[in-house]
């Protein structure tokens, strides 16, 4: 499967980067960029086009210019119809495709995002620079630089498991906590990515509630989420109150637009993620997909750089690793 030059110029540079990181650190972590940026072995993958090689997002062409939707999950295509204002359909892409050209894709996007789909505009991101923010909590109090540092990983999917992946091959100890009722499906679906992202962690059921995650957090030195905020806000897990028992912690908080801002709470993934940051292939004057959710890896591997970054500075950091302003920091470089 073709993958853009762009996205393998960006994995390598961000790979070596990890390498030079943590060979400082006494245990230098080798990534073939190329090999990270690739799911084949797991999944039947289709060549980039306006179909990604999953198949679970479209390029669609709208009123004033293109779009980005994706329907990974089983419930996605049963919200078309209050999305497009129709019936239900037996093929939903024919209903996007057409309701697509009734309204400006602005007001259509935004209506689709209320109902938790995953949807963009092509290039609505903009970045110069592919890097995850690193925020310093107002509560930090940098701790002694550590040689082994206890990692919770909560994270689901590829970009966050990716980034504890690397931490663990950095020689940290990698706690991969999952929920009891809702494990990572990534285990169950392609077990060949699951033993690449998560098996050199320790790996734990747990009960998502306030009391659960506070114990399980006690004396972590970073955690990894990648569960929009209105999540751990119905928790009362807050950075706010994480800070304040553990001035020194490290947040990863890997999100399809953000962590604050507006759009946080869009839900996103990684070819959608992908589009929005204009990282796509432009072939005969139409856009195409840029390889394979290429957000996700290029993100969790922005995630690790600002994390190891991070804790040899002390801590107390929040990493604001955005799928979408990855990609479009990726995109920037052309």
């Amino acid at each position: 499967m073709t993958t853009s030059p762009l996205v393998v110029k960006a994995a390598a540079a961000m790979t070596g980067e990890i390498a030079r990181l943590t060979r400082d650190n006494g245990k230098s972590v080798e990534i073939d960029p190329v090999q990270v940026l690739d799911r084949s072995d797991s999944l039947p993958l289709r060549e980039p086009g306006l179909v990604s090689p999953n198949g679970s997002c479209r390029l669609i062409e709208a009123r004033d210019g293109w779009i980005a939707v994706n329907l990974p999950r089983p419930d996605d295509a049963e919200l078309v119809p209050a999305w497009t204002f129709g019936e239900m359909e037996e093929d939903p892409w024919a209903a996007i495709a057409k309701a697509a050209g009734s309204e400006t894709t602005r007001d259509f996007i935004a209506r689709g995002a209320e109902l938790g789909l995953a949807v963009a505009q092509l290039g609505e991101i903009k970045a110069s620079s592919w890097r995850a923010l690193s925020l310093r909590s107002a509560l930090a109090r940098p701790a002694p630089v550590k040689t082994r540092l206890k990692v919770v990983d909560l994270s689901t999917l590829w970009a966050g498991p990716l980034c504890g992946g690397i931490l663990a091959a950095a020689g940290h100890d990698v706690v991969k906590a999952e929920s009891r009722t809702r494990p990572d499906p990534v285990a169950s679906a392609t077990p060949l990515l699951d033993r690449r992202l998560n098996g050199a962690k320790r790996r734990m059921g747990i009960d998502f509630d306030r009391s659960g995650l506070m114990d399980l957090l006690a004396g972590c030195d970073i955690l990894i989420t990648s569960a929009r905020p209105r999540a751990f806000e119905a928790l009362d897990v807050t950075p706010d109150r994480l800070f304040a028992a553990n001035p020194a912690l490290i947040w990863v908080a890997v999100t399809g637009h953000g962590w604050s801002g507006e759009a946080a709470f869009r839900t996103g993934f990684g070819d959608d993620a992908a589009v929005a940051g204009g990282l796509v292939d432009w072939q005969g004057g139409l856009p195409r997909f840029a390889g394979d959710a290429v957000a996700d890896p290029l993100t969790g591997l922005a995630a690790a750089i600002a994390a190891i970054e991070a804790a040899q500075a002390g801590g107390g950091r929040m990493i604001d690793a955005a799928l979408s302003r990855t990609a479009a920091g990726v995109a920037a470089l052309r």
